[in-house]
């Protein structure tokens, strides 16, 4: 199977970081987000994927095209072009296609321009700025258990602010850490048939969020794995500050590798 990865955004509120380059290269731990995602993909057994480009999506092929060189000791000769590596890094076996899927372009149209990409009946799909210790394999089973057209993670965010716990106006506990809120959001991490680019367009006005999802929900044809974890996307400026906390202090639940 294939993993469909949105990478055209721009970014707006992480502006900061992405007036430079591309938000999935925005960096945890030294490495970009995307790769992280593509990791976590990887460990199930997924090593197949799509990356659906747009803003500045010639830095995302550069990082992957030059990642025998990318955090390692090289020598170079830029006369003869020979380089010789210092380090045995462990590059990953991954098949990458690099589909440009415009600048402007909304979610729904980009996924319609790598239909010619998608030979399988089912594929993945997310977004390129969330990661999770979501199970691939358990949502895999899930989605072909229903056979639904599409089948989504339903996540509960982690808490902007400290969460109190009462007993008669008492705080029995207080905690700001990894806690979970509210009514479950589109944490991405989908899975869907081939059927869906039938409810798509190539028009850069096709948002999948829009029309697309409510037409499959108005068909009876879109289900939510409920998934209980750990969930978290990179917005703003402090959600990447507490997933390089999180990474720095070997607590990152997304990685399983």
């Amino acid at each position: 199977m294939k993993a469909v990865i949105l990478c055209g955004g721009r970014g707006t509120r992480l502006r900061d970081e992405t007036e430079f380059k591309p938000k999935p290269l925005v960096e945890i731990g030294g490495m970009p987000i995307l790769w992280h995602i593509m990791k976590i993909y990887s460990y199930y057994g997924v090593k197949d994927f799509i990356l659906c480009l747009g803003y500045k999506g010639h830095m995302i092929k550069d990082f992957f095209m030059n990642l025998d060189v990318y955090n390692a000791d090289i020598t170079f000769n830029p006369k003869t072009k020979r380089t010789q590596h210092h380090n045995n890094l462990d590059i990953d076996d991954w098949d990458i296609t690099f589909a440009e899927t415009g600048l402007e372009t909304g979610t729904g149209g980009r996924i319609k321009r790598v239909e010619k990409y998608v030979d399988e009946d089912d594929f993945f799909l997310t977004y390129g700025d969330g990661v999770s210790d979501v199970n691939i394999n358990n949502l895999l089973k899930f989605h072909k258990s229903h056979g639904k057209i599409g089948t989504v993670t339903a996540v509960r965010p982690l808490a902007k602010f400290g969460v109190l716990h009462l007993n008669g106006g008492v705080i029995m506990d207080f905690t700001k850490k990894n806690v979970t809120y509210g009514n479950r959001i589109d944490g991405g991490f989908f899975v869907f048939k081939r059927k869906v680019f039938d409810y798509l367009t190539e028009d850069k006005d096709c948002v999948l969020e829009d029309k697309p999802l409510k037409m499959l929900v108005k068909d009876n044809q879109f289900v939510a794995y409920e998934h209980n974890g750990f969930w978290q996307c990179m917005d703003i400026q402090q959600q990447m500050e507490m997933l390089n906390e999180l990474w720095q202090k070997n607590e990152a639940p997304w990685k399983k590798w």
